[in-house]
Order: C-alpha cells, then structure tokens, then sequence
C-alpha cells in the first residue's frame, strides 16, 4: 500500500531528467535550512507557508549547504548528481513544483536561477586535486 508521498516520489523518479534523486531530496533540505536562516528574526511573524524564497536567495543557500555538508567535496557531490550550475538548481526546484513538492508564485521563473554564481569560482578544486604543498628539492 503506498502512501501519497511514495506515489509522488515514484512520479518524481519518472520526471528527474539528467538528475539523481538524491539532488532532489538535497534540495528540499537545503531550501528548509535556508528558509530558516533567511527568517529566523521573523519566525514568530511569518507563517512556514510564507516563507518564499527568490531563486537567487535560494541558490546563495544551497552554495552554503552544500559547502557545509560536503565541504571540500561539495561540487565532486554536486556534479555525481548532474548539477553543474545555478540553472540546475532551478530546473529542480520547477520539478518539484510540478510534482507538487513545493510551490511558486506568478513571479517565480527559471530564469531568477541564471548564473547566480559561477560554480568555478565557488567551488574551486586545489590544482591537479592534490591537497599536499609543493615541494621543492
């Protein structure tokens, strides 16, 4: 017997495109984590149902999470589950909105997740992947 959750999850596994699962669930968890951090002063006057965040706030928290939660890992992680730039975030914030995991307003748009931060930058990998110091001699 499935519940409506397992029945969402199996549509979402069906629509999750060049993306693994996992991506999904990382960021619906990173979209709570920034919510609340972006709220936090206001948690008393603002109901958890509005609490919208802009794609660009939200790409600034999954940056951090992901930083957080993988530290120097964080886009090794990131690019095993498909994501290479803020335009993937977005993608997957849409299909979770049309699964029905999370919702939108008239604003919102695919385009408020373009080149938010470049991921080159962001998570720069130590030359050749080596985390030793050169040595001379």
């Amino acid at each position: 017997m499935s519940t409506e959750i397992d029945v969402i999850w199996d549509q979402l596994r069906e629509v999750s495109g060049p993306y693994a699962i996992e991506a999904y669930q990382f960021v619906q968890d990173g979209l709570r984590v920034t919510a609340d951090r972006v709220y936090h002063d206001l948690d008393s006057m603002v109901p958890s149902k509005g609490r919208h965040l802009t794609g660009q706030q939200l790409c600034i928290g999954l940056r951090d999470f992901s930083i957080e939660q993988f530290g120097l890992l964080a886009r090794t992680v990131l690019n095993a589950w498909g994501i290479r730039r803020t335009e993937d975030f977005g993608r997957i914030v849409f299909t979770l909105v049309e699964v029905g995991l999370l919702s939108k307003t008239d604003e919102d748009s695919l385009d408020d997740f373009v080149n938010v931060f470049d991921f080159d930058e962001v998570f720069h990998q130590p030359l050749d992947g080596c985390l030793t110091p050169d040595v001379d001699g």
